[in-house]
Formats: C-alpha cells, sequence, structure tokens
C-alpha cells in the first residue's frame, strides 16, 4: 500500500461515506474497532480483506496498516483504544459479532467524542465488558502470496461466479490441482471450497449493500439458485440476505 499515513492516535467518532468511498492507507498507534452502522464496510490490509455489514465489527490492532472502503451509503463509527488496552487479546484484524447491545453502546459512545464526563467513562466500560463476550467470526478473505496461487484467485475474484475446478484453474495458470490444493492449506489456511465460498460472500455483501435483488446477487456470485445462497448467508451471519442491515 503505497503513501501510507501514520496517524498516532485512533480517532473516535461517527462519519458518512457515500457509496464507494474510501479513508486511504493509515496505521495508528491505537487499536481500533471499525462498525457500520449502515450500509458495509470492507477494510484491506496486505494480509487480506474483512467484509463486515450491520451485525459485524472489525477490530483493527495498533500498527496495522489498513484502508477503508464504503459498500452503499455507510454509516461508519470508529472506537480507538490505547495499545495497553486489548480486550480480546488479538494481534491481527477480526471480524467481531455485535448484538443490539453492543451497536447501541457503540453508536453512543462515538456520537459524542468530545465529552469526557463519568457518565461517558461509565459507557466505556459497559462497552469493552460487551467486547469481550463477542464471539470471532471467521469472514476473512486472505490473500495469496504464492504466484502461481494469486494467479488462480485472481481469476475467481473477477468473476465470482466462474464455476471451474481446480483442475481447470490449475490449467489456465500452470499448476497440478494438487500444487494448487497445497498452496490454498499451506499459504492460505483454507481449502479451495472454503476460500470460494468465502469470495463469494465477501462479493454477496458488497453487491447487497449496492441494492441488488437476492436472486440476481445469487446469480452472479455463483450459487445454482437462490435458495442455496440465501441457506449458506444463513447459516454465516445467521440471518437471510434480505436482514443484513439492522435499522
Amino acid at each position: 500500500m503505497p503513501n501510507i499515513r501514520h496517524d498516532p492516535v485512533a480517532p473516535t467518532r461517527a462519519q458518512l461515506l457515500p457509496p464507494g468511498g474510501e479513508i486511504d492507507a493509515h496505521r495508528h498507534d491505537d487499536h481500533q474497532i471499525a462498525y457500520a452502522a449502515r450500509g458495509v464496510l470492507a477494510i484491506t490490509t496486505d494480509a487480506g480483506s474483512w467484509v463486515a455489514p450491520g451485525n459485524r465489527a472489525i477490530w483493527i490492532p495498533a500498527g496495522t496498516v489498513h484502508a477503508h472502503q464504503a459498500h452503499g451509503a455507510l454509516e461508519l463509527h470508529l472506537v480507538g483504544l490505547p495499545a495497553t488496552e486489548n480486550p480480546l487479546a488479538l494481534d491481527r484484524p477480526t471480524v467481531l459479532a455485535v448484538g443490539p447491545l453492543l451497536r447501541e453502546l457503540i453508536v453512543a459512545y462515538t456520537r459524542t467524542p468530545d465529552d469526557h464526563g463519568p457518565e461517558r467513562a461509565r459507557l466505556r466500560a459497559v462497552l469493552l465488558d460487551q467486547l469481550r463476550a463477542s464471539p470471532q467470526q471467521p469472514l476473512h478473505l486472505p490473500t495469496a502470496t504464492a504466484p502461481v496461487l494469486r494467479a488462480a484467485c485472481a481469476l475467481l475474484a473477477a468473476d465470482p461466479a466462474d464455476r471451474r475446478t481446480l483442475a481447470e484453474l490449475g490449467r489456465t495458470v500452470g499448476a497440478s490441482d494438487r500444487t494448487l490444493s497445497r498452496l490454498f492449506r499451506a499459504d492460505l489456511g483454507m481449502t479451495f471450497p472454503q476460500w470460494r465460498t468465502q469470495l463469494r460472500l465477501h462479493h454477496a455483501l458488497v453487491l447487497l449493500a449496492e441494492g441488488l435483488p437476492v436472486t440476481a446477487v445469487a446469480h452472479r456470485c455463483g450459487w445454482a439458485s437462490a435458495s442455496a445462497f440465501i441457506d449458506v448467508f444463513r447459516r454465516t451471519f445467521g440471518h437471510t440476505p434480505g436482514g443484513q442491515a439492522p435499522p
């Protein structure tokens, strides 16, 4: 990521970003929590990307170079925490589940960032307690480093509906399916089907934020039917695609 800004203090604030809006690559000396109360938030680092709809937040550890991107009209809430305060002991970006109470705490806490009174201090303490109880979600789409694997992943990223098998992709990029299968596990920590499902889910979140109907999203992301897409989406996110953004 070129032209990396260094902003020592991670801000606590709420802001609006238009569809496609970005916050360019930067890093903080603090930890940060990023939450989208409306729209879908994508965070990208050299290690991959994380996408979070309205019932997820993204933990960004201190020192992590990252960029934000809005999909749909984004209501972004940022909470900065000192590097010494890490309630979940996380050292890499992580997607966290956000229940109704944690959602309201984040929204309330970021609404008045300049308030340093005792009531806000108590609000912050409860927010941290809720964070400690937040389940981690496996919603990371890792970036390949091996050149041949990177080439195969790029083909699918360009068209998530591509139904080619691993052997067919291998013939295109000049590698055997056995080699690619080994690289998926060694380089990305997951199998080829797992990675492709993650890619399709990430792409689906973006398309849903842009207002596409569920059936069109299922088709563009490679599911055989809308019902198959809805089933995978529900098992991953705990709700149907039509209910991805809370009120």
